[in-house]
Formats: structure tokens, C-alpha cells, sequence
């Protein structure tokens, strides 16, 4: 067993940092009953999210069901594994049940189909408690967002890691001084998990550590683009800024975008001197790509570089370094691309015709239709604010009808949840719930 795995938190006491996050965890489990809102635990990798399930499960003494993206996600499997878990007791006498589905901002492709649509429907009908955690907040599916609670577990302090690593060196009779568990925990960058395997890398065949053994496991350390879009700024050596350039995993074509974005950094006649070496680059770039010469990438590197290099002459950073404002169209335009297509498919299948047959001739009328009386249609389709607004003229009627549903959903889940049972009652297995009454309602 690895040191990741030996030395995992086994109670919610063992967890490092992140305090409001846990109290909010703790807090949610002690006073869980039926109809609770799910959480939804996310933050970068090493946190301590998934290993806060585990501590959480134990203290509680709730037995443990786990769902991540090792496993196939499809609807049956999400059914099979976490469906009846969700709806039943514990087969082995627990109180309840945590049911965990990790990896939630992973849900995509053939292998995953059908798997958010699985999750909703089991956080609607489960009457056991549910986590959900996820790497990348932006990554998760919009309708499993808005149905439950978001917790943030943000990177750890180095002071908070280095006192973790002092007990696991203890605990293994390895002895290490406090500036070398000072380099491990600063090297982590806020990842306990990745500071647990550096110190293990580095305490093979030794029973003493010290810096110069520390640096040999350390994780590639590459420069990231704010270091060289600030070098440049402020008009660094021409050795170190390439030197940069080369250690950025990012390609020059991303360089030359974060170097255009940080021209508003500098005056007019800077700015001016230094668009004519960056369209050079692009042109290089350009002529890499459709040559398949790719030797022309450290011209383009150059140029963009050291020619915005010299136009800033030393000007510096006066504002925070944002990412390049393409970047923010971009990511609009496939927003509203993502909601049309979910769009065209819940108008199809309620409509009965193709996504093609509703683009060609029916799509104008139905909007026409939809404003007239858009909120039996939001409802009756569960329309997002992006969707709606594709059907209206004002986007803001669109949000506030979106948002109203959402209180609207919210205040029926409440008025839903049952009483509390006597504690007798309680004790006793979990049946399913009943099958609800279907109806129809008229949209129009």
C-alpha cells in the first residue's frame, strides 16, 4: 500500500484545511432527511474531496456507495449500482446509505450516455443521502448544478500541509528537517496528495531526508504563462524570456493569444510598436501548420516574444493578467451552440419531428408560439435561461421565467419532504418510494 492510501484520513478529524467546507459537509449530513438537497463537493485534484466522503461515511456510520469515471457511467449501470442504493436500506444493518458518484465533471461521450439524465432522476427519487464531486465546477451539466448545493474545497496552505508530512515521517522513522518538509509542502502547490508522493519518491532506501533528496522527486516544474507574459512586461533578459517560452507547455499559438490579450498593459505607442512582430508570428504560425514545418514555431516564438518584449520596454504589469478576450467569445458562441442543439432536441421530441424538419420549418412558428406563453413551455420542457432565451426576444424575461421555476421547483420539494417519523419508525427498513401520478398538461 502506497503512502497516499496508508496514510488517507480515516475520520473527518484527520482532514487537513478546508475548515468551512467540512463544517458545511458535517453540519449537512447530522441534519440529512429525505428531500435534502445533494452536495455538489469541487476543487482541483488533492483537496480532499473524495477522501472527506470516506471520513464523513465513517463517523456517521453510513455505508458507503461509490460511482466514479473508472466505472462505465451509462444510465443502466448508474440504475443498477446507485438507482436501487438510493431508494433501499443498507443490507448491512447502517442507518443509511452515502451514495457517492465522483468525477461528476466527467460525464461525456458513448461510454457516459445517458448518465447525467440517470443522475438527475436518481437525486429526484432518492431517499438516501447523495454527493456528488467534481474537479472543474464549469464542467458539470448545467440541470445537475441547479439541483444541488456546491461546496468549494480549495488548495491547501503549505503550513497546513508540512505538519501532515511531519507525522507520516515519524510514523515511518524517517527523519526530516523543517526546510526540506517546508520544500515538499511549497512544491505541492496546494496538493496534499501529490506532497504525500514526493516525500515517499524521496524516502526510498533512505532513513534521512534533505533537500538535495527532495528535489530529485519533485514534480516537473514548468513555468506557467502569467510567469512569462509578466517576464515579458517588464523586459527581462532575452535568454530567460525564451528560456520561458520553452519551459510553458502551452503552444506558441496560445503564447502569441495571452501576450495580444496583455497589451491593454501598456500606452497607445506600445501597443502600436508591438502588433507588427505578433502578426509576424501569426503569420509563421499560419505557414506551420499548412507546410507542416514545424521548425517555423520557434520563429513565431521569437517574434511574438522578444518583439512585445521590446515594445513594452519595461512598462510592467499594471493590472491583473486576464485571459485573452477571444477566449471569452469563444467559449459564448459554444455555450449557445451547446444550447441550441438541447434545445432543438427537447423541441423534437415534444413536437414529434427531426431536429432538421424543426430547424427547417418549424423552429420560427414555434418561437412565435413559446412568446406568447413561455412559462408552461420552460416548465413542461425544464428549459435553462440559454435555452429559453433562444425563443424569446429578451433574455431577461428568459432568466427571470427560469428563475421563478427554480423557486417555484425548490418551494414543491419542500412542501414534499415528509414529517419527521418517530424514532422507532425510523429504524425500520427503507421501502421504496411510491410510483408518482402522471399527468398531462397543456402547453399552449
Amino acid at each position: 500500500m502506497d503512502w497516499t492510501e496508508r496514510y488517507r484520513p480515516q475520520r473527518v478529524s484527520d482532514l487537513v484545511g478546508n475548515g468551512p467546507a467540512i463544517r458545511q459537509l458535517v453540519e449537512w449530513a447530522r441534519t440529512w432527511k429525505i428531500g435534502a438537497r445533494p452536495l455538489l463537493l469541487y476543487g482541483k485534484p488533492g483537496t480532499g474531496k473524495t477522501s472527506a466522503a470516506h471520513a464523513l461515511a465513517r463517523d456517521m456510520g453510513w455505508e458507503l456507495i461509490e460511482l466514479n469515471a473508472s466505472d462505465q457511467r451509462t444510465k443502466a449501470a448508474i440504475d443498477r449500482v446507485a438507482g436501487q442504493s438510493a431508494v433501499s436500506g443498507s443490507l448491512f444493518g447502517d442507518e443509511r446509505r452515502l451514495i457517492v458518484l465522483d468525477e461528476a465533471d466527467s460525464l461525456h461521450g458513448t461510454a457516459d450516455r445517458g448518465g447525467a439524465k440517470a443522475i438527475i432522476e436518481l437525486i429526484k427519487t432518492a431517499r438516501q443521502p447523495v454527493l456528488l464531486i467534481a474537479n472543474d465546477l464549469y464542467g458539470v451539466a448545467a440541470e445537475l448544478k441547479s439541483r444541488t448545493e456546491p461546496v468549494q474545497f480549495r488548495a491547501l496552505a503549505a503550513r497546513s500541509i508540512a505538519p501532515r508530512l511531519r507525522q507520516i515521517c515519524a510514523t515511518e522513522g524517517v527523519a526530516c528537517d523543517e526546510e526540506t518538509l517546508r520544500l515538499v509542502a511549497e512544491s505541492a502547490n496546494g496538493d496534499l496528495r501529490s506532497a504525500v508522493t514526493m516525500l515517499e519518491a524521496a524516502a526510498i532506501g533512505r532513513d534521512e531526508l534533505d533537500g538535495a533528496s527532495i528535489r530529485t522527486s519533485q514534480k516537473d516544474e514548468r513555468a506557467t504563462i502569467f510567469e512569462l507574459v509578466g517576464a515579458v512586461l517588464h523586459d527581462r533578459p532575452d535568454e530567460e524570456l525564451m528560456r520561458l517560452a520553452w519551459e510553458v507547455q502551452d503552444k506558441p499559438e496560445t503564447i502569441l493569444q495571452w501576450l495580444e490579450g496583455s497589451l491593454g498593459q501598456l500606452p497607445p505607442e506600445a501597443r502600436c510598436e508591438a502588433y507588427p512582430p505578433l502578426a509576424a508570428a501569426d503569420l509563421a504560425i499560419a505557414r506551420t501548420y499548412r507546410r507542416q514545418h514545424y521548425t517555423l514555431w520557434r520563429y513565431a516564438t521569437a517574434l511574438a516574444v522578444l518583439g512585445t518584449a521590446q515594445a513594452a520596454g519595461g512598462a510592467g504589469v499594471r493590472s491583473r493578467l486576464m485571459p485573452p478576450s477571444r477566449w471569452a467569445r469563444m467559449s459564448q458562441a459554444r455555450r449557445r451552440k451547446a444550447a441550441r442543439t438541447t434545445l432543438m432536441r427537447k423541441l423534437g421530441a415534444w413536437m414529434g419531428v427531426s431536429r432538421a424538419e424543426l430547424r427547417e420549418y418549424y423552429l420560427q412558428a414555434a418561437g412565435e408560439l413559446v412568446s406568447l406563453d413561455p412559462e408552461p413551455v420552460a416548465r413542461a420542457l425544464e428549459l435553462d435561461a440559454d435555452e429559453l432565451a433562444l425563443l424569446l426576444p429578451d433574455r431577461a424575461e428568459a432568466e427571470e421565467i427560469v428563475a421563478a421555476l427554480v423557486r417555484e421547483r425548490r418551494e414543491l420539494e419542500k412542501a414534499e419532504r415528509p414529517k419527521r417519523r418517530p424514532k422507532k419508525e425510523r429504524e425500520d427498513p427503507v421501502s421504496p418510494p411510491p410510483e408518482p401520478a402522471r399527468s398531462q398538461s397543456t402547453l399552449f
